[in-house]
């Protein structure tokens, strides 16, 4: 496993890749995926990423592989993108996976991205704080409480890091767009139109 993404900067952005993986290939991708990975963690700006098995998700699917990662910016995402070590990496895993790719970003940016409509302040930090831990620690609450008996027996560094995965995955899909959506007024208060 790759190494897990801790002490994530505010400006960072996480990767979600998913691939599904011919039956009987498995551990020829997963030696390519580490492979890549491995060539990704050289790059300006990377923080740190894992490769989510299907047995670790917990899912029905037993085809379907997570890749998590991120960088600190979305400038050295870009460079990691654009570079030939990537399109590599990619032709080397071609072979062994069926179906798109499907591939999400996300970072705390795009949790609280401004509504459409006329251009609006963005909420102040001290709001953002408020509403990231108001899905974090929940979020984290029930992982402890559904996954905490099945991984007691891990040692520390990868149960963090399934863990902390999961966190950002829950939290970018489903609790933080709910909680912006709930919480729009307050993060997002009507301004008043001045009078001259």
């Amino acid at each position: 496993m790759a190494a897990a993404i801790l002490d994530k900067p505010a400006g960072a952005v996480t990767v979600l890749i998913t691939r599904r993986v011919k039956a009987g290939h498995e551990t020829a991708f997963e030696k390519a995926s580490a492979d890549m990975t491995a060539a990704a963690s050289t790059f300006p700006g990377y923080l740190g990423g894992q490769l989510v098995h299907p047995d670790e998700e917990g899912g029905e699917d037993a085809a379907l592989y997570h890749v998590v990662f991120a960088f600190d910016t979305a400038e050295h995402l870009q460079g990691w993108q654009q570079s030939p070590t990537r399109t590599l990496g990619l032709a080397a895993i071609a072979p062994y996976i069926e179906g798109q790719t499907q591939r999400q970003v996300s970072g705390l940016g795009h949790w609280f991205a401004a509504p459409v409509g006329p251009k609006q302040m963005p909420p102040q930090r001290w709001k953002v704080a408020v509403v990231t831990w108001l899905g974090i620690c929940p979020t984290v609450y029930a992982m402890f409480l559904l996954l905490g008996p099945l991984l007691a027996s891990w040692a520390l560094l990868p149960r963090v890091m399934v863990l902390t995965s999961l966190v950002v995955i829950i939290m970018t899909w489903l609790v933080a767009p709910q909680l912006t959506q709930l919480l729009k007024p307050w993060l997002y208060p009507a301004t008043r139109p001045h009078i001259s």
